[in-house]
């Protein structure tokens, strides 16, 4: 059962955020400022200043220059910042030099995305995800960390001829090092055991489809959807929805449900993270196990904003993030979400080879025209088999009935004749049952 935030007012932190603008046209800049101020509003932070900067070039040592930075200096201290959060992902040396002319502690947008993973994450899979992704971008971030400290020095006695000790940074390298390798070995564990539910999953015959998308799509929200006409009751659709909020990356754990709706085919629908611009790229390797499977799914539901502006480029960050995975050759549907909201000017483009399906995932709008695609898709993989299924088979008769269509089943004295259309696999899994 999913659990609401206990709503009580936060105490927000005070932060100024940087951007700076290359090549970017200005409305595209534009809105990855506001992104930017969406992602610290998920992270608890307040942000009460924005710094802008335009260059040909990123500044080698200051990202800014250091005119600008001695402005920003400025505004974090008449403005008590105590954090500055930059859009673009900086280099160690330039967050190192930028954070000692600022005075307050400097965020790169990969730094802001792992916090909020970090608070986010809920299961032991994400946790061991998130400080895997953490700790690969802290390594190279570790210079000049402990400058205070210098070396350790050599000590009296017996130690005294051994000369000075390892630097600090040399330790905390070693340790995150070893860390590293350990959160490896216990994530391999994790994926192990992911393999063997999804082997069962697939023993149980139901086809499965994910939702993925930009993060704030309303994946969450179009799942609950499902649940609902899915469930008998109010009581039992609560005991099994997901955590929905209107914010970015409002939940990061996969989940996966069954979905039975009156006259439709059942199946398994996968809720997965959502996708960003410029992801970092340590995150997606950290969360390649979880979102592998969407490899495995049969049908990809690409949920989309269609009320906002930019969700034209948010299906291709989700297309090419589906290309890094490995996972385009799967059937897919476009789901423009939040159709109820979009303006009268807004127009929405036919992806060519796909189907395109407006939904409101709140209001239920345009939802049952989305299982008829689904029901579409499903059916047309499948074949009809004529067998006759011996009295103890029970087990293939059932998953006959759970993912397929019976077009006639008949009792006679060798056994049970059926007659059905199923998913290939199923075919395939029967007629070699019956071979053994």
């Amino acid at each position: 059962m999913y659990t609401q935030e206990t709503n009580f007012e936060k105490e927000l932190t005070p932060v100024i955020t940087v951007g700076l603008r290359l090549e970017e046209r200005e409305d595209e800049f534009d809105h990855s400022m506001a992104e930017l101020v969406s992602l610290c509003e998920a992270c608890d932070l307040e942000v009460i200043v924005s710094v802008t900067q335009k260059l040909e070039h990123p500044d080698n040592a200051t990202w800014i220059g250091s005119g600008k930075a001695e402005e920003l200096a400025y505004e974090v201290k008449v403005n008590d910042a105590e954090y500055v959060v930059c859009l673009g992902n900086l280099s160690p040396a330039q967050m190192k030099n930028l954070q000692k002319i600022v005075g307050v502690p400097v965020w790169d947008r990969t730094n802001l995305i792992l916090e909020i993973f970090s608070r986010r994450a809920r299961t032991k899979e994400a946790r061991l995800q998130v400080e895997s992704a953490y700790l690969q971008y802290m390594l190279p971030r570790l210079t000049g960390m402990w400058q205070h400290l210098g070396r350790q020095s050599g000590g009296g006695g017996s130690r005294a001829n051994k000369g000075e000790g390892e630097k600090q940074i040399e330790l905390d390298r070693r340790q995150i090092s070893h860390r590293i390798t350990e959160l490896k070995k216990e994530l391999a564990e994790v994926e192990h055991t992911r393999d063997v539910q999804r082997s069962g999953r697939e023993r149980d015959g139901y086809q499965h489809v994910a939702l993925v998308g930009y993060t704030n799509a309303g994946k969450s929200t179009l799942m609950n959807c499902l649940i609902g006409l899915s469930s008998k009751s109010l009581e039992k659709a609560e005991e099994k929805k997901v955590f929905e909020k209107d914010m970015l990356f409002a939940t990061l754990d996969t989940s996966t449900r069954k979905i039975d709706i009156p006259g439709r085919r059942p199946f398994l629908l996968s809720d997965t993270v959502g996708f960003i611009e410029n992801i970092p790229h340590d995150l997606i390797k950290a969360f390649r196990s979880t979102l592998s499977e969407l490899k495995y799914a049969d049908v990809l539901l690409i949920v989309m904003d269609s009320s906002d502006p930019n969700h034209e480029s948010h299906r291709k960050v989700t297309e090419d993030t589906l290309r890094d995975l490995d996972a385009m050759g799967i059937p897919r549907i476009n789901v423009y979400n939040k159709s109820d909201l979009r303006g009268p000017d807004m127009n929405v483009r036919n992806i060519s080879g796909s189907e395109t399906i407006y939904v409101s995932a709140k209001s239920g709008y345009g939802i049952p025209e989305l299982l008829d695609e689904l029901e579409n898709i499903f059916r047309s993989g499948d074949r009809t088999i004529d067998v006759t299924l011996s009295y103890t088979s029970g087990d293939l008769l059932n998953r006959i009935h759970n993912s397929g269509n019976v077009i006639s089943e008949k009792y006679e004295e060798d056994g049970i004749h059926v007659i059905a259309e199923c998913p290939s696999y199923l075919a395939d899994h029967i007629m070699q049952k019956l071979v053994t």
